[in-house]
């Protein structure tokens, strides 16, 4: 089942500003999909759009199988937007409550889920003191937890890990690895390629206020996957022959069949090379998103 199913999603604002240009995704039920982009490429349009925060130029689709901005549907989601602010006179526990009420959460719900949320967040102890002491990593992670209060079948989490040092990016990757074998959809939009990459099952790009790939890391580097092989001392004249590309010490061959370059192997052992090292080679996200973006041709939109 789609959890977000949207097509030719634009948003033009005064002056002929175009922040999204013919956006289409698909979220499904317990993945976790991630958004990125550069800066102004209308990541953040699309995410408060999606929340009715703001109202786009033209939409199609549905979140949670109802028409965007269904109220009842809207009920069911966790949304962490970015740059958020709490009241700074009240206290992590009281942030909480607060929020949980706005979700129509009832009284000891929000008791019973804020004290275990903030545990589950590495809170607990923080309970009764004050926002205005915590932390930008705190705060993210309280910002996860008022996402969590009205228990969702989808969040939205936009920048969930900025400001977080590297231990607590990690719980919170841990975090959103439970949460989805809880049965939970996430849609994140993160500018932090690593995070994405390891907690991603698909991905999205986007450029210019479109989307210019979509689908798994997998997929999506598929045509990049190829065998280096380097060795040591001169080359054999046969290797340009049966490799793609030779690069100084370095044979390449794509793909991504180990049978291909037995016989090389077996040929650079035939002729006494020293064989350094084999290893299989693909793109990371950072390589599909500089290609996707072409960043030499990058000035921004509206974000």
């Amino acid at each position: 089942m789609a959890v977000i199913q949207i097509q030719d999603v634009e948003k033009v604002y005064r002056g002929k500003v175009h922040a999204l240009r013919g956006v289409s995704l698909d979220v499904m039920d317990g993945e976790i999909f991630g958004l990125l982009g550069p800066n102004g490429a209308g990541k953040s349009t699309l995410v408060k759009i999606l929340m009715t925060v703001i109202h786009a130029s033209k939409i199609s689709g549905t979140l949670l199988e109802k028409p965007i901005g269904h109220r009842k549907s809207l009920e069911t989601v966790g949304y962490l937007p970015e740059h958020h602010r709490f009241p700074y006179y009240l206290t992590g526990k009281q942030v909480l409550h607060h929020f949980g009420a706005l979700s129509k959460v009832s009284r000891s719900d929000r008791n019973s889920r804020a004290t275990s949320l903030l545990g589950r967040l590495g809170l607990a102890g923080w309970e009764h003191k004050k926002v205005n002491t915590y932390s930008k990593g705190m705060l993210q992670r309280l910002g996860i937890a008022q996402a969590l209060m009205n228990n969702p079948k989808l969040l939205i989490l936009d920048e969930p890990t900025d400001g977080v040092d590297p231990v607590g990016r990690r719980e919170i990757r841990d975090l959103l690895a439970e949460l989805r074998e809880e049965g939970r959809a996430i849609f994140l939009n993160s500018h932090l390629l690593s995070e994405l990459e390891m907690v991603c099952d698909r991905v999205a790009i986007m450029v210019k206020g479109k989307v210019t790939m979509q689908g798994t890391i997998e997929s999506l580097t598929k045509d990049s996957k190829r065998y280096e092989i380097r060795i040591e001392g001169e080359l054999p004249e046969w290797v340009n022959e049966c490799c793609d590309e030779v690069n100084d010490k370095m044979l390449i061959i794509r793909g991504d069949d180990p049978q291909k370059i037995q016989p090389i192997i077996d040929r650079l052992r035939g002729d006494n090379c020293m064989i350094l090292s084999v290893n299989p080679v693909r793109e990371n996200l950072e390589d599909l998103f500089m290609r996707a973006v072409d960043y030499k041709d990058t000035p921004g939109a509206a974000q």
